[in-house]
C-alpha cells in the first residue's frame, strides 16, 4: 500500500476541501463518491439548498487558495428581514459592523469549483459512481458498489449524514451514537427573477415565521431566490396534510399570502420536489485508531438553522490541517486530538442550531426577542471588549462553538435579569452587568 496516500469518502463540500489541504502536505489523496459527476449532470430539483458562508468557511476557502474564485458567486446578506402575516417586512440586522453580514452561496457550484480545484492539484483523483457499502477496518479495505475493492492505510469519511463509515466506526468501538429526528423536514422552492431583476430585496435573508413553521428565502447571482419551507413531517399543519392543489393554496393564502404571487410554479414544485428530513447527530469519538476519521456531517449532522452546517465543516478541515502540522503526520495522535479536542465543539452546534429553529419560526417576531436583541447592542457598544452577543460569535468569529455555548448560556442569564428591571431593553445596570462580567 501507498503509504503516501490518503483515501477519502465523499465528495461533497468537505472532501475536496480536505484533498485539497492533504495534496498540499505532499499526500496524494484518492476521493471516492457515490454519484455522478456533478459538473456534467444536472442535480435533481429540490436538492440544491443555497448555503450561508460566514467566517469558518471563509477562512478554510483562503487557505487552500480558492476564496478570490469563490467571492464571485457569493451573495451579501445584512440581516434577517421578517415578513409577518399582514405582509409588512422589519429588517434584523445580525450585527452592528459593517462587516457582519453572512453570504448566500449555491451549495452546487460551490461544490463544483472545489472539485476542480482539488483536481487541478495534480495531487486527487476523484472516483465518481463509487458507492461504498463496506468497510473492514481491521483488514484496512474498502468495498463499493461496483465491486471495487481497495486498500487503505488512512481513510477519512467525508461521506455526509448517513455515512457508512461512521456506521463501521460504531460496531468497531465503544462509540457513544445519538440520532436526534426533529420531527420536521423541508421542501425547496423557487422565486424566479422577474425581467432579470429581483422580485423583494436581495439584501438579506427573507424569514416568514409562523410559530410552528417558517419559510425562508436566500438571493442568487441569477436574481432567482432559492426558497425553503420548513414544517413538521406530521400534525394538523403539516408536510403529512398537504397532497393536492387545493391543501397547497390554502396553506399558502392563509400563512403566505404576500409569497402566493412571487412563485408561479409553487403548485408544481411543491407537489413534485422531496420532502427531505432533518436530525442532528452526536458522536464520540470521531475516530478509530490511527485508521479512520469522520468530518462534517458524517461526525455531527446539523439542522441548517445557524447557517453553520458548511461553516462547521469547513472549520474541521481547518482544525485537522493544523493538528496535522502539530503532530508530524503520526495519524494516531492527530485522530485522537481531533475527537478529545473537537467533539465537543460538534455537539455544542447541534444544540445551537436547534434553538436557532424555535428563535427564528416564532420567536423573532415577538416583543421580547427584539428587546433582547435592543439589549444586546447596547451592551456590546457599552462593553465591546467583553459582550459579543452569541449569534455574532458563532457567525463571526472562529471562537470554538463549546465556549460560545457556554458563555452563551450566561449571557441569556445576564439578558433575562436586566430585563426583569426593564422590559424594553431600553435601560442597563450597570451594577448587574459588572457583577455578570467578572
Amino acid at each position: 500500500m501507498d503509504q503516501n496516500k490518503i483515501v477519502l469518502i465523499g465528495a461533497g463540500l468537505s472532501g475536496p476541501l480536505m484533498g485539497i489541504y492533504l495534496s498540499q502536505h505532499g499526500f496524494n489523496v484518492d476521493i471516492y463518491e457515490k454519484r455522478s459527476d456533478m459538473r456534467l449532470n444536472d442535480i435533481s430539483a429540490g436538492r440544491s439548498i443555497n448555503l450561508a458562508l460566514s467566517i469558518r468557511g471563509i477562512r478554510a476557502l483562503k487557505e487552500i487558495g480558492i476564496y478570490s474564485e469563490i467571492k464571485t458567486l457569493i451573495m451579501p446578506m445584512n440581516g434577517r428581514m421578517i415578513h409577518d402575516l399582514s405582509g409588512e417586512t422589519s429588517l434584523q440586522p445580525y450585527g452592528q459592523k459593517t462587516n457582519e453580514v453572512i453570504y448566500s452561496i449555491s451549495r452546487a457550484e460551490l461544490n463544483k469549483q472545489l472539485m476542480s480545484k482539488a483536481e487541478e492539484t495534480g495531487k486527487i483523483r476523484i472516483f465518481f459512481d463509487h458507492d461504498l457499502i463496506e468497510a473492514d477496518l481491521n483488514n484496512k479495505f474498502l468495498l463499493f458498489n461496483n465491486q471495487n475493492k481497495i486498500s487503505f492505510n488512512t481513510v477519512i469519511g467525508c461521506d455526509g449524514s448517513s455515512s457508512v463509515l461512521r456506521d463501521e466506526i460504531i460496531s468497531n468501538t465503544s462509540a457513544k451514537y445519538l440520532k436526534k429526528p426533529l420531527g420536521h423536514g423541508y421542501k425547496e422552492l423557487t422565486i424566479p427573477s422577474f425581467s432579470n431583476k429581483f422580485k423583494i430585496d436581495p439584501r438579506a435573508l427573507h424569514i416568514w415565521p409562523r410559530g410552528n413553521f417558517m419559510l425562508i428565502a436566500l438571493p442568487n447571482m441569477d436574481k432567482s431566490f432559492t426558497c425553503t419551507l420548513f414544517m413538521p413531517l406530521k400534525g394538523e399543519t403539516s408536510f403529512e396534510t398537504i397532497k393536492n392543489n387545493n391543501e397547497v393554496t390554502n396553506l399558502f393564502k392563509t400563512y403566505f399570502p404576500d409569497v402566493l404571487e412571487l412563485i408561479p410554479t409553487l403548485h408544481f414544485d411543491f407537489l413534485n420536489n422531496p420532502t427531505g428530513e432533518l436530525a442532528s447527530i452526536y458522536l464520540n469519538p470521531w475516530h478509530f485508531d490511527d485508521r479512520a476519521l469522520l468530518i462534517g456531517d458524517a461526525a455531527h449532522a446539523i439542522v441548517p438553522f445557524f447557517g453553520q452546517g458548511m461553516n462547521a465543516s469547513f472549520q474541521d478541515c481547518t482544525v485537522l490541517n493544523k493538528l496535522i502540522n502539530t503532530e508530524k503526520y503520526d495519524w494516531g495522535r492527530i485522530f485522537s486530538r481531533f475527537s478529545k479536542e473537537h467533539v465537543k465543539n460538534g455537539h455544542a452546534i447541534a444544540d445551537m442550531a436547534i434553538e436557532n429553529y424555535e428563535e427564528m419560526r416564532d420567536s423573532v417576531n415577538k416583543i421580547k426577542f427584539k428587546a433582547q436583541r435592543k439589549l444586546e447592542f447596547a451592551l456590546e457598544k457599552q462593553f465591546p471588549n467583553k459582550f459579543i452577543p452569541r449569534y455574532s460569535m458563532v457567525s463571526f468569529s472562529e471562537k470554538p462553538y463549546s465556549e460560545v455555548y457556554n458563555k452563551g448560556e450566561k449571557q441569556y442569564k445576564l439578558l433575562n435579569k436586566l430585563l426583569e428591571i426593564d422590559p424594553s431593553g431600553s435601560s442597563i445596570d450597570k451594577n448587574i452587568v459588572n457583577k455578570f462580567i467578572k
